[in-house]
């Protein structure tokens, strides 16, 4: 009997107490109120509580539990900071760890999957994991060619877990909506359902990986590892050391920031023009900083993992992409909003304002009107504010756009990708990497009122 089966009540049992747990706050939130505390400060104590038991559950769970914990962890940017800074730590946590697998478990595992010989393929082999994923663990080890390999097996059962975890996720959504201004969970909890197939294909992850691995090979920017040998449940990739970029966001440099933020954003952009695909899974756990970039030792690049969630686009990012964000740029409201019609943002019995349209994509697209930015929590928050608050013209038209399929993707890592700029406090040429790498998109000059840097108010690490 496979490790999550067992525990199968367990993990249904702490997600099932969740709701419960959300009402039992509200109750609370309702009395203090009638002894007379504020609504906002009631409020944000339940917003904070409810954050507080949501990532405690999600982080000692695997599977899809904590898939979506990871998902949600790279918009914790968007949060007020008073509540967002009491779990923090939890929420980086999951961007890196999970309880383990037994060792009994991965030794079978890799008996079924290998061979009864399986250790003769090693020169070295540590039963303690280096890392936990939501679908599997991964161990270090030394190839039997003496190449040092990540060994990434799957959780026996994390098919049925992580269905099981999305599907009562998705029952109460809409309790979890509030948690993340802006931001409405119930598509992104359907998004990762419908790719659980390819998430537990390490096939199609190790032809993305390789993919990558060969496009990159001596980049000096960015580092993807080779795969060395696939099999059902078992992906064997070479070894990469660096700096988890959830350490750089917690006690990095300003330049280690700003070299990060730089790379992520040229890989975010460079990676589908280059080859095909998109890398969809944009977390800090997903990312290091290796030593030894263009400008040698002192410098950095950008080593990428885990490719099992990715967007197949074959002849890149779509041109409109480029054209929308040019036009909006050049303040072309009647081709920008002819444009978004054409592909289906805006429904045929929908008639906006261009103007206001132009308006509200205006501040979204602020950090590619300026030759570098700074992004912050602070930004990111007043975005995330903007959008979010139903008495505001921006929420009014928010809610009569439409998000296209084909786009949905896209839009949830380019977004992600964002917050974990703005959790790194990094100052970006963006605009280069857009004008280097997206389609439709013609150099141009910053409009002269444009500083050279731009920054959200209150600049914050």
């Amino acid at each position: 009997m496979s490790d999550l089966p067992r525990k199968a009540v367990t993990r249904t049992a702490k997600l099932a107490a969740l709701p419960l747990g959300f009402a039992g706050r509200a109750t609370w939130g309702l009395g203090k109120r009638i002894v007379g505390e504020s609504a906002e400060i009631v409020g944000r104590e339940l917003q904070q509580r409810t954050a507080e038991q949501l990532f405690k559950v999600l982080g000692e769970l695997k599977g899809g539990a904590m898939k979506f914990g990871q998902a949600l962890s790279v918009f914790e940017s968007a949060l007020p900071e008073e509540i967002a800074g009491p779990y923090r730590a939890a929420l980086t946590k999951l961007q890196e760890a999970a309880p383990p697998m037994p060792t009994r478990t991965v030794h079978t595992v890799l008996r079924e999957r290998l061979g009864e010989g399986w250790q003769e393929l090693f020169l070295e082999f540590e039963d303690k994991p280096a890392a936990a994923a939501s679908i599997g663990q991964v161990h270090r080890g030394v190839w039997h060619d003496g190449r040092e390999v990540a060994v990434k097996v799957q959780y026996p059962g994390a098919g049925e877990a992580l269905l099981s975890d999305l599907n009562q996720l998705s029952r109460f959504a809409r309790l979890l909506g509030p948690l993340i201004p802006g931001m409405d969970v119930k598509p992104l909890i359907s998004e990762l359902r419908d790719r659980v197939s390819e998430e537990l294909d390490y096939g199609l992850e190790a032809r993305a990986q390789q993919a990558h691995a060969e496009e990159f090979e001596g980049d000096p920017d960015v580092l993807v590892p080779a795969v060395v040998h696939q099999c059902e449940q078992v992906l064997i990739t070479e070894w990469i050391d660096g700096i988890p970029l959830s350490e750089i966001i917690a006690d990095g440099t300003p330049e280690q920031r700003d070299r990060a933020g730089q790379l992520l954003a040229r890989f975010l952009f460079s990676g589908p023009a280059r080859t095909g695909l998109l890398h969809a899974d944009p977390h800090p756990g997903n990312f290091r900083l290796l030593p030894g970039g263009p400008a040698g030792e002192d410098d950095w690049r950008l080593g990428v993992l885990d490719f099992g969630t990715v967007d197949r686009l074959p002849g890149g990012l779509p041109d409109p992409i480029g054209e929308s964000l040019r036009m909006t740029l050049d303040g072309e409201a009647e081709s920008v909003y002819e444009l978004l019609c054409t592909e289906g943002f805006v429904k045929e019995s929908i008639d906006l304002d261009p103007d206001a349209v132009l308006d509200y994509l205006l501040p979204i697209i602020e950090p590619a009107q300026v030759e570098a930015f700074t992004f912050t929590r602070t930004w990111m928050r007043s975005q995330a504010a903007r959008i979010a608050d139903p008495r505001s013209p921006a929420y009014q038209l928010g809610k009569q756009l439409n998000l296209p399929p084909a786009y949905l993707l896209i839009h949830r890592v380019t977004l992600s990708t964002i917050g974990v700029l703005c959790q790194l406090g990094s100052t970006v040429r963006l605009r280069e990497e857009l004008e280097e790498w997206l389609p439709g998109f013609e150099p141009g000059e910053p409009d002269e009122t444009d500083d050279e840097i731009g920054e959200a108010p209150a600049v914050e690490a």
